[in-house]
């Protein structure tokens, strides 16, 4: 089973997916693992299975999707601190999820609201959904805009978990590709992570994505996050 650093590596967005249903073994292992976020996070991640509808509207055709049954609910306190919840823990979610075989993509707009599908308690919103399964093809990875210099500012030497960290947060998925992020290596070996100007509403949603990325490869031993 390969480990969740293999996991930034191997996954791509997948949006057409094989008619196959995901094993009840792994669906279990899926709960498991949302439940575990939705304590540690303050989340409401939801699992939702065998539910056709939210994909099968015009946006979804426009959007290129196929066959997308199942998915999470990306569920968080409204504001952006929910949006970077959200987008960190559904991102632990799709990573795991790449280490058991499935495929995923996030899902910003191009979906149909299935209210009955999940909960959206007082407080909360749904930020994304996340389509999860088998995909028809592994996905292709996208060209990377930006590299190294562009999203990370540090003085020499940049230590080696810095550049790793770096690396793995060009791979992260954000919306439409734009990678509108900046990590800031502080001298007391604090980072700081910053959502930048972006042509959509889903910059904090993509900063907590890059920022789980960045961490898996950094490592936590190596860093603190920078608290203002």
């Amino acid at each position: 089973m390969m480990t969740l650093h293999e996991a930034i590596i191997a996954r791509h967005s997948v949006r057409q997916y094989l008619d196959k249903p995901i094993e009840a073994e792994k669906i279990q292992q899926l709960q498991t693992l949302i439940d575990s976020c939705n304590v540690s996070g303050k989340v409401h991640l939801q699992l939702v299975i065998d539910e056709p509808k939210a994909f099968t509207s015009g946006l979804a055709t426009y959007g290129k999707f196929q066959n997308i049954k199942n998915y999470i609910a990306v569920v968080a306190p409204k504001g952006k601190a929910g949006d970077e919840a959200g987008g960190y823990y559904g991102e632990h979610v799709v990573l795991f999820a790449q280490t058991l075989g499935l495929n995923t993509v996030w899902v910003g707009l191009t979906f149909k609201n299935v209210k009955q599908a999940y909960t959206v308690e007082a407080g909360e919103e749904l930020k994304a959904v996340i389509a999860v399964g088998y995909g028809a093809t592994q996905g292709n990875p996208h060209p990377q805009k930006k590299t190294f210099a562009d999203v990370a500012k540090a003085t020499e030497p940049v230590p080696a978990w810095f550049r790793q960290g770096i690396d793995a947060a060009l791979l992260a998925p954000t919306a439409l590709n734009q990678q509108k992020f900046e990590f800031i290596l502080h001298p007391d070996n604090t980072v700081e992570a910053r959502a930048l100007f972006a042509l959509n509403s889903y910059a904090h949603i993509d900063l907590g994505i890059v920022k789980h990325h960045f961490e898996l490869a950094a490592g936590k031993e190596n860093f603190d996050w920078f608290k203002k």
